[in-house]
């Protein structure tokens, strides 16, 4: 998948839902990263993927994920 791809997937990410990274090449105990209500930020110039809870910024790498879960 690419950053694109990535972008497309978490469109659905308003500030609503929790979601969930299952991170492929990462140690077992780390492999998962949940944002609880998470939101996707609008493409900035950097072109970064970047998602927020509102208290944090996560910048995710398209080619280190190897699925997502985004709840209801």
């Amino acid at each position: 998948m690419n950053h694109d791809q990535l972008r497309l997937a978490l469109k659905e990410l308003n500030g609503e839902r929790n979601a969930h990274f299952a991170l492929a090449g990462m140690h077992e105990s780390v492999s998962v990263l949940t944002i609880q209500k998470a939101m996707l930020i609008p493409e900035e110039t950097d072109q970064l993927v970047k998602v927020t809870d509102g208290q944090s910024v996560f910048i995710l790498e398209a080619d280190r994920i190897a699925y997502i879960r985004i709840g209801l």
